[in-house]
């Protein structure tokens, strides 16, 4: 097939969350709701795909790998041809940090999810590496729990080996985003995350676990194992992992070869790395972005659309801006705020649907006993489904965000 569309850039990289000279973060507003609002993700499913992890190890360079898999519709020969650039987010190679904050594929991918048969709006996003020589533990923690917290995959890139430093950042950094999301008392058989997938560069064990995800889960499953002899500590963490996420994964990559690690002006071309890891990316990509492998976001239970997605990167990023970071039940009231403002989102568009059907367009003269009728029939349609998808933790902010809605489309008052 041609692959003339495959670095069809048009739209870019946009960044949406970005780190100021005091060290806070701020939301790029605009920018992130000329992707979100947009025909095609307003008002489809979203699945949100992030890549985190410590800075300079690949992290843009595996996402360019993502763009070139969707741009080209998961043909058999997405890879493209051995001598051709990889384009898309920002990488180099060298020791200095290239991604600040966290950027977003200006590009949604439509795809059908092949259980529903819905469509779904996938989105890449590219973080800022932790612990670099500009950041502080705030830093990471602030935008590793943003990324994990708005994913639908979080994919951590680590290198070479687990080790237990590793699952003691992860341990810090999802805690911070599980606080958010699940209260104390909270039934923890629902899951506050997703999906976790463990991407480890340059593995090197092939003889005692093979490489791709096979290999990669019996290792993950050696790793996370609790054993009676080890330290409550230890035990701890691995309990928190399985704990937060919903599904586990893990990948082992091996060495991409000199070229990749020692030329300066290396361009992600095919042809200058080792076989092995070719065909550990034609495996790598598909097992994150194919189709049966696509969930949609998901908050509380609620699927989220483009448009609701807004809401929670507001709600989230107006907590992590202040200079510490936030208490359990900021980020709690948070959450509850953001879903409930989704909730009067999608109460608001019922009732004007309800009543599209009966004065819109070229429906003609109704009287106004028939007016009132429908209207009062819509208000209860639009209180239903608000009912159905708000959160019920925190009655008075429940009341208030409906209360402060616009009376020029309700008048009846919210029972709960």
């Amino acid at each position: 097939m041609a692959h003339s569309s495959r670095n069809d850039s048009s739209r870019g990289p946009v960044q949406i969350i970005r780190q100021n000279k005091d060290y806070t973060f701020s939301l790029c507003e605009d920018d992130l709701k000329a992707i979100l609002m947009s025909p095609e993700v307003k008002d489809n499913d979203v699945v949100v795909v992030s890549v985190a992890g410590a800075f300079r190890k690949g992290k843009s360079f595996l996402l360019d790998w993502f763009l070139r898999y969707l741009m080209n519709d998961a043909d058999s020969d997405w890879m493209g041809n051995a001598d051709e650039e990889l384009t898309g987010f920002k990488w180099r190679g060298g020791a200095n940090r290239e991604t600040s904050g966290i950027w977003m594929w200006g590009q949604p991918f439509l795809k059908t999810n092949p259980k529903t048969g819905k469509k779904v709006a996938i989105l890449l996003m590219d973080t800022q590496g932790t612990f670099d020589n500009q950041s502080i533990v705030r830093d990471s923690a602030t935008i590793f729990a943003l990324s994990t917290m708005l994913s639908s995959i979080q994919v951590y890139n680590i290198s070479q080996q687990i080790q237990e430093d590793d699952l003691q950042y992860l341990h810090l950094f999802t805690d911070y985003g599980r606080l958010a999301m699940q209260s104390e008392d909270a039934d923890i058989s629902v899951k506050p995350f997703q999906r976790l997938e463990i991407l480890i560069r340059d593995w090197a064990f092939e003889y005692e676990y093979a490489l791709g995800s096979e290999g990669g889960k019996k290792y993950l499953d050696s790793i996370l194992e609790i054993k009676e002899t080890q330290h409550e500590e230890l035990q701890e963490v691995r309990k928190h992992i399985s704990n937060c996420f919903e599904d586990v994964g893990c990948f082992l990559l091996p060495y991409p070869g000199r070229k990749v690690a020692s030329k300066p002006d290396f361009q992600g071309k095919l042809l200058d790395m080792d076989p092995d890891f070719v065909d550990g990316l034609r495996n790598l990509v598909p097992y994150y972005l194919g189709e049966s492998c696509l969930k949609p976001k998901q908050i509380g239970g609620q699927i989220l659309k483009g448009k609701d997605l807004l809401h929670y990167f507001k709600s989230y990023m107006a907590i992590y801006q202040q200079d510490e970071l936030p208490e359990p039940k900021t980020m709690l009231r948070a959450t509850a705020e953001a879903n409930n403002l989704a909730a009067l989102a999608a109460a608001q568009e019922k009732y004007v649907e309800e009543m599209e059907k009966r004065v819109g367009g070229d429906k003609g003269y109704i009287n106004e006993t028939d007016l009132t009728t429908h209207h009062a029939e819509a208000m209860d349609k639009a209180e239903n489904l608000f009912n159905t998808c708000k959160n019920s933790e925190d009655q008075n902010l429940v009341l208030n965000i409906w209360r402060s809605s616009s009376p020029t489309w309700k008048t009846s008052t919210l029972t709960i």
